[in-house]
């Protein structure tokens, strides 16, 4: 009988874990989330962020922009929380309006404050496999399996997706735990060949239902990243009627990865709280 990854309950556990900490800080630290023009995804994940802060005893900011502000106006709001010492994380919610480049954003952020994970320098420090402010969707997957004590060691992991927010971040946290490692994309030839190895496969592709039966091997681990919205709803990219009954451990979409991001983002600032707090002592 296959186990469900609870990632709503491992979230409750984090944010509780954390709700404890704050309470015993005097100093508190403080998330800043930029959001520009007024997308409705944006909205939702933005409240479930603010909701997260207020939960845990963070300072919180969220400063809303027109989507038509120029590009050097969000880097110079981004620049003075640099500097703002007051100010541990800032996330610049994505996606953003075509006029204004994401890679210059995400970079923008200096490191330390980079809760997201996504600029080139922390994931540079992820490829040498040192310690990072790690992308938070795959954090949150690798917390998974360490709640639900999976040893990655020696297992043979497949990830289908390639992207810079989670497939490849993904593979290279799973290489540094000590998986051996297959990445997937829209040119892998023969798909199915490959997903029908994996010990644990982990898919981040956006195309419902794409992972059927036929391509997972019996007693592995499914870990769906995808979400898509239909008539019926929310819906990941594995067959969970059709898949679960095959595998050891599966997350469910929703309440599987989802809340696990938004814990992770909340670790993440405690992380980065807490590194800026040492190099001040330095």
């Amino acid at each position: 009988m296959y186990k469900i990854m609870d990632g709503k309950l491992i979230k409750k556990q984090i944010l509780e874990e954390l709700k404890n900490k704050v309470s015993e800080m005097e100093e508190k630290p403080s998330l800043v989330v930029i959001q520009i023009g007024d997308n409705d995804a944006s909205n939702v994940y933005i409240k479930q962020k603010a909701k997260m802060a207020d939960y845990i005893g963070y300072g919180y900011r969220h400063i809303k922009l027109d989507e038509n502000v120029s590009e050097e106006e969000v880097l110079k709001i981004i620049d003075e929380l640099n500097q703002d010492k007051k100010v541990n994380g800032v996330m610049v919610q994505m996606p953003l309006p075509r006029h204004i480049s994401t890679d210059k954003v995400q970079n923008a952020v200096i490191p330390s404050k980079d809760v997201d994970g996504l600029s080139d320098y922390n994931a540079g420090l992820l490829f040498h496999n040192k310690e990072a402010l790690y992308s938070c969707t795959p954090y949150g997957v690798m917390e998974l399996f360490k709640r639900y004590n999976i040893s990655l060691e020696g297992r043979h992991a497949v990830v289908v997706g390639r992207s810079n927010l989670v497939g490849k971040p993904m593979a290279m946290m799973l290489l540094n735990a000590g998986a051996t490692v297959t990445v997937c994309h829209s040119k892998t030839v023969d798909l199915k060949k490959y997903t029908k190895k994996a010990d644990i496969l982990i898919s981040c592709v956006g195309k419902a239902n794409f992972i059927t039966k036929e391509m997972v091997k019996k007693g592995n681990i499914v870990i769906d990243v995808g979400i898509t919205r239909g008539i019926n709803g929310l819906c990941g990219d594995v067959d969970f009627d059709e898949v679960a009954p095959s595998t050891k451990y599966i997350t469910p979409v929703p309440g599987g990865v989802g809340p696990m991001t938004v814990a992770m983002l909340g670790m993440n600032v405690m992380e980065a709280y807490m590194k800026q707090k040492e190099e001040e002592n330095v």
